[in-house]
């Protein structure tokens, strides 16, 4: 399997663990936005550092020189990574107060459409032609899975979602941007961390002091998004967008909605209907488009 493949396989495994850990974010939301981001990704950084530390101790037998575990490097991609993943969370949590999830499903994942045009900018990569044809389709999929009804307006809660996927996709970009540079593990462990850290300081400023017996009464949801939906997903992320583009990384990860819905079909005995099927399938036809070798890849690949 070529290193593309394997980073495309990541990221849609990631895709499925965000979709199906939405109801445990639902349900874990109940604690308070700062209070159940700010515990969930420090989870997610704690669960890591274990394998942090078994990967350390083996460069430390082959290596002659004292390295530390976190270079200075590290640091900084974790630090710019986690006020990015703690902006994108916090606002999307805040945004489903005042918004439908479906509304919200549908604006967070434009990261679809922001992602690309931020590397023309930022990264200074090219965008192949069929990833635009594939933005378009992506969108029309989204509206017909996740919008329920034919208007479309901006609400407040919708500015906040709006604005949330905007950081998303930055956090992509900036995973993207730091992946050559630092080790992925590292990088995903330090965001988680430090998104955490900010989310708990918010919590005690903002929000009412909790027990710990009524966190602990979450800790299903806790658990899932913090382990899972944090620990292995985000990091199967950070993996999968150092061999992936970063436009078709974010069409992969966009199908988090799709699996969101057949989870709740299957787990929550929800039914779906003709339009979110097709909305289903014109999402997939997209993704499929955007790996398709464009005729310079496959005479390269000949040659």
């Amino acid at each position: 399997m070529s290193n593309k493949l394997k980073g495309n396989a990541l990221l849609l495994i990631t895709a499925f663990i965000w979709g199906t850990a939405f109801v445990a974010q639902k349900s874990g939301g109940e604690l308070g936005a700062f209070t159940f981001n700010g515990i969930r990704t420090f989870v997610g950084g704690l669960f890591l550092l274990p394998f942090i530390f078994v990967g350390y101790s083996r460069k430390k037998k082959i290596s002659e020189k004292s390295v530390p575990i976190f270079t200075k490097g590290d640091l900084i991609a974790g630090t710019v990574c986690g006020v990015l993943l703690f902006i994108a969370a916090s606002l999307q949590q805040f945004g489903l107060a005042y918004t439908t999830a479906g509304k919200a499903a549908f604006i967070t994942t434009l990261y679809v459409v922001f992602c690309p045009i931020f590397s023309i900018f930022l990264l200074k990569k090219g965008v192949k032609a069929i990833i635009w044809i594939c933005v378009v389709l992506e969108c029309i999929g989204l509206y017909l899975l996740c919008m329920q009804g034919d208007s479309f307006s901006i609400q407040f809660g919708d500015t906040l979602v709006l604005i949330c996927a905007v950081a998303f996709s930055l956090q992509m970009i900036a995973v993207d941007y730091f992946i050559e540079k630092v080790d992925g593990l590292n990088l995903a462990c330090l965001q988680f961390l430090i998104s955490g850290a900010i989310g708990m300081v918010c919590m005690f400023i903002f929000e009412r002091p909790i027990v710990p017996s009524e966190i602990l009464s979450f800790w299903g949801p806790i658990l899932y998004a913090g382990i899972l939906s944090c620990g292995i997903g985000y990091t199967f992320q950070v993996l999968g967008q150092k061999y992936a583009d970063p436009s078709i990384a974010a069409l992969i990860l966009c199908l988090e909605s799709v699996f969101g819905v057949l989870a709740g079909a299957v787990v929550l005995h929800e039914v779906m209907s003709l339009r979110e099927i097709m909305g289903c399938a014109i999402m997939f036809v997209a993704v499929i488009l955007s790996n398709l070798p464009e005729k310079k890849e496959k005479l390269s690949e000949a040659d």
